[in-house]
């Protein structure tokens, strides 16, 4: 190879850096507790300037509360454990790796995809790790614990780096979060805020949660692109050839009756989704809302523990089948081992969930969002400039607020009436904000998932750190990010219409 072909671009250099300055910062555990100090210092320094701020969306006056006073001292010590119990991605993630790492240790998942997704052309793999993490959202926050380690399983049987599968599954699951197919619990929950922001403008006008469907399927379709391409192109020359420790085990060898025991898995499988769709189908079922939909309704609410037994039940059909389990002991005791692995991620909640936990409750976020935006609405742009700048300011709003219900509950009632004023539709602007929102998630240290994709990252390099994540995750991030800005742009200048009757501008919308 010469020197030439060898010479890096200047993208993997700038990665290069990104990993170097990145792999300098302290521990995790030991990072955060620093953030969290900081945000005791801040919150302090600022309540001496009486700093404040009005929510928007309700008028209420909120002070930056100090974690240096009586109350402060008070707030740390009484939700410490409240914290980090309450944390809840803590229970998701421990809930769902019962499930998963049984099927897992029983052998289950590596014999499906060693005898079924392998036989794939490898040429899709990719693609379709990044899109069933985009579909996966369909059940909510499931998708970023259970997409991403099934991805780079699913690389390391093909011979290929675990990390590239992990990073294309996580990019689906967290960077293109609010895309897909088909109507998502985020649909309506953004929606409803819309129509009330809008209401203060029009107290007729209702935002349904299909206004950005159509702009949704074009982007879970240009996700899925875009992210097959970083991946193969960006991400797996940049980690070459997986080097690590061979995880071939017990389950790598052919068990016994390993056929037999996928069939009944399968069979399993197949009669437990039965009985559920069953349950919603029947009148007045428990699982539909009122009118006997599934969105939102207990269906979606509960959709982690029902995907938590399906993984029990199938993995509990596969090894007694196969003689991995042999009693309820055994079933238990694959459990406790799965558990075993997410240690290190225990650890690092406790860290992070004081962080975020003093950032909310010293109102400092909420500060920082609504002066921002009161800022940008200050900057007199027009036209596709004022929408860029827009979706740039929430992007950056990201790092210090990541719950998009959130965020959108303080943006909404100053952007939609504002966009509203200068013509465009509520539909639009929560279009540019869910972009911004979505795209930068994956990058942000308050994102309580990446401590979950670093936990899974040191399965296959233990010497893996905050460099290594956002070295492979940012140009995902990035890239998604300019991508949907373009295709934003697109529906702009043509018309196109973002949903069923909505188009960008308000004029053009039919009631």
């Amino acid at each position: 190879m010469t020197a030439k072909t060898k010479k890096k671009s200047f993208f993997q250099r700038f990665l290069d850096v990104v990993e170097r300055v990145g792999n300098k910062l302290p521990d995790p555990f030991a990072l955060f507790l620093g953030l969290a100090f900081l945000i005791i210092l801040i919150s302090w320094i600022a309540s001496l300037f009486d700093a404040s701020v009005i929510h928007p969306g309700n008028g209420e006056e909120l002070p930056i509360n100090s974690l240096i006073s009586g109350a402060g001292l008070q707030f740390i010590l009484t939700s410490m454990l409240d914290n980090f119990t309450g944390f809840a991605p803590l229970g998701l993630v421990l809930s769902m790796m019962l499930g998963i790492g049984l099927a897992e240790k029983v052998g289950l998942l590596d014999y499906a995809i060693r005898k079924t997704i392998l036989k794939s052309p490898p040429f899709l793999v990719t693609y379709t790790v990044v899109f069933v993490g985009i579909m996966g959202n369909l059940a909510s926050d499931a998708a970023a614990v259970i997409v991403p380690p099934l991805g780079a399983l699913v690389f390391y049987k093909l011979g290929r780096h675990p990390l590239a599968g992990l990073a294309a599954g996580f990019a689906g699951a967290g960077a293109g979060f609010t895309a897909n197919l088909f109507i998502a619990g985020t649909d309506v929950l953004l929606s409803g805020i819309s129509t009330e922001a809008a209401r203060l403008i029009d107290d007729t006008i209702v935002i349904t949660p299909v206004d950005n469907w159509y702009f949704n399927i074009v982007s879970t379709f240009m996700l899925t692109i875009i992210g097959g391409l970083i991946t193969s192109r960006f991400i797996e020359p940049r980690l070459g050839k997986y080097k690590g420790e061979s995880l071939e085990d017990e389950n790598a060898e052919e068990l016994p009756n390993a056929k037999k025991g996928l069939i009944a898995a399968v069979i399993t499988g197949v009669v437990y989704w039965g009985i559920i769709v069953g349950v919603i189908l029947m009148p007045n079922s428990p699982l539909t809302n009122e009118e006997g939909g599934i969105i939102p309704s207990p269906f979606i609410d509960g959709i982690v523990p029902i995907i938590l037994i399906f993984f029990v039940l199938i993995g509990v059909a596969f090894g007694i089948t196969t003689g991995k389990i042999k009693s309820t002991k055994d079933a238990t005791y694959y459990m406790t081992e799965s558990i075993k692995d997410m240690a290190g991620y225990i650890v690092l909640v406790f860290a992070i969930a004081q962080f975020i936990a003093y950032f909310n409750w010293s109102n400092l976020g909420t500060w920082l969002a609504v002066n921002g935006a009161e800022f940008l609405q200050e900057i007199e742009f027009t036209g596709i400039g004022l929408i860029i700048g827009y979706v740039l300011f929430t992007a950056l709003l990201n790092f210090l607020i990541t719950s998009g219900s959130a965020k959108w509950a303080i943006e909404a009632p100053i952007f939609v009436p504002m966009f509203m004023q200068l013509g465009y539709d509520p539909a639009f602007t929560q279009a540019a904000y869910r972009i911004a929102d979505s795209s930068i998630n994956i990058v942000t240290p308050l994102f309580p998932y990446m401590v979950i994709i670093l936990a899974f990252m040191k399965r296959y390099d233990k010497n893996a750190s905050i460099g290594t994540y956002m070295s492979i995750m940012l140009p995902y991030s990035l890239i998604f990010l300019l991508a949907w800005i373009i295709l934003l742009g697109v529906f702009y200048f043509t018309g196109l219409p973002l949903g069923p009757g909505v188009y960008t501008f308000l004029e053009d919308r039919v009631q």
